[in-house]
C-alpha cells in the first residue's frame, strides 16, 4: 500500500502528478490558469484545504478571481467601474480594510463616488452645480479644508455663491442692481479691495452711483438738471477737473448755465433779450471775442442794438422814421458810406426825404400836386433832366399842365368838350399838326364834329337814320368814297337799304321765305353771284331747297328714308361727293345699307350670324380693318369662331375636349397668355392634363400608380403643397410609399419595418402612437418583463428579444449578461408566483435544500452564469 489523499485534501479527481512532483508530496502546485469568475475558489480556499480569506479581508461573496489573479494573492484589484454615488464605499474604505478618509478630508457623509472617480483618489471634484447663495460655503472654504477668502477680499458675510460662479473663483461679479445713491460704495471701492476714485476725480463726497451706473465706470453722467445760475460751475469746470472756459471765451463772471444748457457746451446762447441801445455791445462784439463791425460799416458810435435786433445781424435797419426834410441825409447818403444821388439826378438842394420815402429809393415822387398852368414845367421837363416835349408835339406855349395831368404824360387830353360844329377843327386837324381828313374821306364841308365825337376819330357815324330804299346810297357807297358793292355782289339795281340795314353791311339778308322747289335758285346761286354747288356736290338737278333750308346751306339733309340695301349708295358715298369708305374699311362690295343705318354711320353692325369655322375671320379681324388678335392672344391658327361667339369677344371658350397628357398645355397656360401654375403649385414639368381635367382646374388628381420607394414624396407632401405628415405621425424619414398605398393615406397603410432598421423600436412603441395605422404602434403590455429586472435593461431595445417585425410572439430572451443578486435579478421572473409574459420556467428559491439562504437563482452557486449547473441563459440543468 502507498499513501493516499489525506482527509483534508482538495477535492479533485485529477491525477496526483497534475499538482505534485514525482519526488515529494510537498510543494504541490495547482494550475489556476483556466480558473475564472465561474470557478468556485472557496471549495479549496476555505482556510482548511488551502489558504482562505484573512480576518481583515474585505467582506464579499464574490469569487477570488473577481479581484485576484490566478498566480498571486498580492496586487488584487477591485473593479470599481460599476460603482456610483449609491455604492457604500465606506464598507471597504474605512481605514482598516482599505484606505479611508484622511484627517483633513472635507466633512461629508457622501459616498466616495460623489467626488472621486473609480480609478484614483486624486483629481476629486466636488459638484457645485446645485449650490446656491443659501449653501454654507465656509463649511469647506475656510482656508483649511478648501481655499478661503483672501486677505484683501471685500468685507462681506455673503455666501461665496452670491458673487462667484460654481465653476471658478475668477470672474466673480457683485450684483450692483439694487445699489443706489444711498449705498456706501466706498466700503469696497476704496482703491484696495476694489477700484477707487482716480487722482483726477472730481472732488465729491457723493456716492459712486450718483453719477456712475451699476454696470460700468465709463459713461458716468453728472446730473446737471438742477444746476442754475447760482451753481458754482467752476468748482469742476476749471480746466483741470473738468473742461473750463477757453482762452477766447467772452469775459464774464456769470455762471456757465447763464448761457450754456446743462446738457452740452455747443449751442450756448447769450440772452440779449434785456440788451438796449445803452448796452455796451462792443465789450464783446469787438472782432475778437465776438463778431465786430465790418470795415465798411456806417461810421457811428451808436450801440449795436440801435440798428440791429438782439437775435441776428442781418436785416439791420436804420430807423429813418423820424427823418424829415430838415435831416442831413448826405451825412450817410454821400455815395461812399451809403448810396448817394446819381449823376442824372434832378438838380436840387432839397433833402432826400422831400421826394423819397424813408423806406426805399425807388418810387421817388416829385409832388406835382401844387403845380398849375403857371408852373414852369420846362425847368425840369427839358429833355435832359426830365422828359421834354417830343418833336411832333403840337406847337404850343402853354405849360405842360394845360393838357397833361400832374402824375402821367400819357393820356394828355386837349379839352374838346366845348368844341361844336362851329369850331374850326382844321386849325389843328390839318394833316400836319394833328390828324386831318384822309384822301378817301367822304367829300363834305361839314365840321369834324358833325360825324366824329370830340373824343376820338374812330367810330365816326353818318346818321343813316332817315335813309330809305329811295335814298341814293351809291352817291357815297360807290366803292371809292365809301364801301360799294363788291364785284361778286348779287346783280341788282335795288338800293342798299333793300337788303342791308342802315347801321351795318354784314348780315344783309335776301328774303328767301317765299322760295320753293319751283324757285330758280341758280339765278343767284351759280357760284359767281352767290354761292353755287361746290365741285364735290352730289350730282343732282334738284333745286337747292330740295335738300337745303332757305336760311342756311349747312345742315342739308338728303332724305335716305326710302333707301334700301339695293340703293346704289356708292354713287354718292364714294369719298368725293359724299363720305366714302375709309381706308381701313372692311373689304366688301355690299352696299352701305347692308350694315349701316340710313341716318348715321356709327353703330354699323356686321351680321356674323351665318359665320362658321370655315369663315375666314382674319379677312377683317387682322388688327387693321377690324380688331385682331391681341399680343397676348393664345397662339393658334384656328379661326375666331372656333372659340369666340359671333356676338362678342369676351367669354371665349377653348374646347379642351380633345386635349390629352401629350398636349403642350404650357404653350398657353404660362401665366401670360392664359392662367399658369400658381406660386404654390407642386413642382413638376408634367403637362396640365396629366393631373387636371380639361373642364376645370379644381379636383386635380395625381397618378401615384407609378411611384415607388425611390419617389421623393416629401417634394409635394410637405404640408404646404400637399398633405404632409400629421403632428402625431410615427417619427421616420422613410418615404410615404414605404408604408402607404398610392391611392389613400388612411386605408391600406401597413408598417414596413425594413425601412426603420436603424431606428429604435421604442421611438414608436412607447404608447404615444397607438392610433397610427390600422393597429397603431403597440406599447409594452402591463405584464411585460420590466426593464429594471435586467442589467442595464433601460438601454435595451425591443429587437434585443423580439426578432420578428410581424409578430411579437417570435422572440428569444436576451438576459443582457444579468448575473442575479442585484446585477440583474433572476428571481423577479423565474420565481414561483410571478406572472410576467413569456414561457420561462418558474420555481421557488428553496426548490432544493441546498443554499436556502441564496438571494437569487444564479447567486445560489447552482445555476449558471455564477453557478456551475446548466447553460448560461439557456438551460437551468
Amino acid at each position: 500500500m502507498a499513501t493516499g489523499k489525506t482527509a483534508n485534501h482538495v477535492q479533485t479527481t485529477a491525477n496526483c502528478v497534475t499538482c505534485h512532483s514525482t519526488a515529494r508530496w510537498t510543494g504541490a502546485v495547482v494550475d489556476h490558469k483556466a480558473f475564472n469568475s465561474s470557478t468556485n475558489c472557496s471549495t479549496c480556499h476555505n482556510g482548511t484545504r488551502a489558504k482562505g480569506k484573512p480576518s481583515g479581508h474585505i467582506s464579499t461573496t464574490a469569487n477570488c478571481v473577481t479581484c485576484h489573479s490566478t498566480t498571486t494573492w498580492a496586487g488584487a484589484k477591485v473593479d470599481h467601474s460599476g460603482f456610483n454615488a449609491a455604492t457604500n464605499c465606506a464598507s471597504c474604505h474605512n481605514g482598516a480594510q482599505a484606505s479611508g478618509k484622511p484627517s483633513n478630508h472635507l466633512p461629508t457623509t457622501a459616498s466616495c463616488g460623489a467626488c472621486h472617480s473609480t480609478a484614483r483618489w486624486t483629481g476629486a471634484k466636488v459638484n457645485h452645480s446645485a449650490f446656491n447663495a443659501a449653501t454654507n460655503c465656509t463649511s469647506c472654504h475656510n482656508g483649511t479644508f478648501a481655499t478661503g477668502k483672501s486677505n484683501t477680499h471685500i468685507a462681506t458675510t455673503g455666501n461665496c455663491g452670491t458673487c462667484h460662479s460654481t465653476t471658478g473663483w475668477t470672474g466673480a461679479k457683485v450684483d450692483h442692481s439694487g445699489f443706489n445713491a444711498s449705498t456706501n460704495c466706498a466700503s469696497c471701492h476704496n482703491g484696495t479691495q476694489a477700484t477707487g476714485k482716480p487722482g483726477g476725480h472730481i472732488a465729491t463726497t457723493a456716492n459712486c452711483a450718483t453719477c456712475h451706473t451699476t454696470v460700468n465706470w465709463t459713461g458716468a453722467k453728472v446730473d446737471h438738471s438742477g444746476f442754475t445760475a447760482a451753481t458754482t460751475c467752476t468748482t469742476c469746470h476749471n480746466g483741470t477737473t473738468a473742461t473750463g472756459k477757453p482762452t477766447v471765451h467772452v469775459p464774464t463772471t456769470a455762471n456757465c448755465v447763464t448761457c450754456h444748457t446743462t446738457t452740452r457746451w455747443t449751442g450756448a446762447k447769450v440772452n440779449h433779450g434785456t440788451f438796449t441801445a445803452a448796452t455796451n455791445c462792443s465789450s464783446c462784439h469787438n472782432g475778437t471775442l465776438a463778431t465786430g463791425k465790418p470795415s465798411g460799416h456806417i461810421a457811428t458810435t451808436a450801440n449795436c442794438g440801435t440798428c440791429h435786433s438782439t437775435n441776428v445781424w442781418a436785416g439791420a435797419k436804420v430807423d429813418h422814421s423820424g427823418f424829415t426834410a430838415a435831416t442831413t441825409c448826405t451825412t450817410c447818403h454821400n455815395g461812399t458810406t451809403a448810396t448817394g444821388k446819381p449823376t442824372v439826378h434832378v438838380p436840387t438842394t432839397a433833402n432826400c426825404v422831400t421826394c423819397h420815402t424813408t423806406t426805399r429809393w425807388t418810387g421817388a415822387k416829385v409832388n406835382h400836386g401844387t403845380f398849375t398852368a403857371a408852373t414852369n414845367c420846362s425847368s425840369c421837363h427839358n429833355g435832359t433832366l426830365a422828359t421834354g416835349k417830343p418833336s411832333g408835339h403840337i406847337a404850343t406855349a402853354a405849360n405842360c399842365g394845360t393838357c397833361h395831368s400832374t402824375n402821367v404824360w400819357a393820356g394828355a387830353k386837349v379839352d374838346h368838350s366845348g368844341f361844336t360844329a362851329a369850331t374850326t377843327c382844321t386849325t389843328c386837324h390839318n394833316g400836319t399838326t394833328a390828324t386831318g381828313k384822309p384822301t378817301v374821306h367822304v367829300p363834305t364841308t361839314a365840321n369834324c364834329v358833325t360825324c366824329h365825337t370830340t373824343t376820338r376819330w374812330t367810330g365816326a357815324k353818318v346818321d343813316h337814320g332817315t335813309f330809305t330804299a329811295a335814298t341814293n346810297c351809291s352817291s357815297c357807297h360807290n366803292g371809292t368814297l365809301a364801301t360799294g358793292k363788291p364785284s361778286g355782289h348779287v346783280l341788282t339795281t335795288a338800293q342798299c337799304g333793300t337788303c342791308h340795314r342802315t347801321n351795318v353791311w354784314t348780315g344783309a339778308k335776301v328774303d328767301h321765305s317765299t322760295f320753293t322747289v319751283a324757285t330758280n335758285c341758280t339765278t343767284c346761286h351759280n357760284g359767281t353771284t352767290a354761292t353755287g354747288k361746290p365741285t364735290v356736290h352730289v350730282p343732282t338737278t334738284a333745286n337747292c331747297v330740295t335738300c337745303h333750308t332757305t336760311t342756311r346751306w349747312t345742315g342739308a339733309k338728303v332724305d335716305h328714308g326710302t333707301f334700301t340695301a339695293a340703293t346704289n349708295c356708292s354713287s354718292c358715298h364714294n369719298g368725293t361727293l359724299a363720305t366714302g369708305k375709309p381706308g381701313g374699311h372692311v373689304l366688301t362690295t355690299a352696299q352701305c345699307g347692308t350694315c349701316h343705318r340710313t341716318n348715321v354711320w356709327t353703330g354699323a353692325k356686321v351680321d356674323h350670324s351665318t359665320f362658321t369655322v370655315a369663315t375666314n375671320c382674319t379677312t377683317c379681324h387682322n388688327g387693321t380693318t377690324a380688331t385682331g388678335k391681341p399680343t397676348v392672344h393664345v397662339p393658334t391658327t384656328a379661326n375666331c369662331v372656333t372659340c369666340h361667339t359671333t356676338t362678342r369677344w369676351t367669354g371665349a371658350k377653348v374646347d379642351h375636349g380633345t386635349f390629352t397628357a401629350a398636349t403642350n398645355c404650357s404653350s398657353c397656360h404660362n401665366g401670360t397668355l392664359a392662367t399658369g401654375k400658381p406660386s404654390g403649385h407642386i413642382a413638376t414639368t408634367a403637362q396640365c392634363g396629366t393631373c387636371h381635367r380639361t373642364t376645370l382646374w379644381t379636383g386635380a388628381k395625381i397618378d401615384h400608380t407609378t411611384f415607388t420607394a425611390a419617389t421623393n414624396c416629401a417634394t409635394c407632401h410637405n404640408g404646404s403643397q400637399a398633405t404632409g405628415k400629421p403632428a402625431n405621425h410615427i417619427p421616420t424619414t422613410a418615404n410615404c410609399i414605404s408604408c402607404h398605398g398610392t391611392t389613400s393615406f388612411t386605408s391600406g397603410a401597413k408598417m414596413n419595418h425594413t425601412v426603420v432598421t436603424a431606428t429604435s423600436c421604442k421611438s414608436c412603441h412607447n404608447g404615444s402612437f397607438t392610433s397610427q395605422g390600422p393597429t397603431g404602434a403597440l406599447a409594452k403590455p402591463t405584464n411585460h418583463i420590466p426593464e429594471t429586472q435586467l442589467l442595464n435593461g433601460a438601454a435595451m431595445d425591443c429587437s434585443a428579444c423580439h426578432t420578428s417585425t410581424t409578430s411579437w410572439a417570435t422572440m428569444r430572451m436576451e438576459h443582457n449578461n444579468s448575473m442575479g443578486g442585484g446585477a440583474g435579478w433572476c428571481k423577479s421572473c423565474h420565481a414561483t408566483g410571478t406572472n410576467y409574459l413569456g414561457n420561462m420556467e418558474k420555481m421557488a428559491l428553496t426548490h432544493r435544500s441546498r443554499a436556502t439562504t441564496a438571494t437569487d437563482c444564479s447567486a445560489s452557486g447552482c445555476h449558471r452564469p455564477l453557478g456551475s449547473i446548466g447553460s448560461s441563459y439557456r438551460k437551468w440543468n
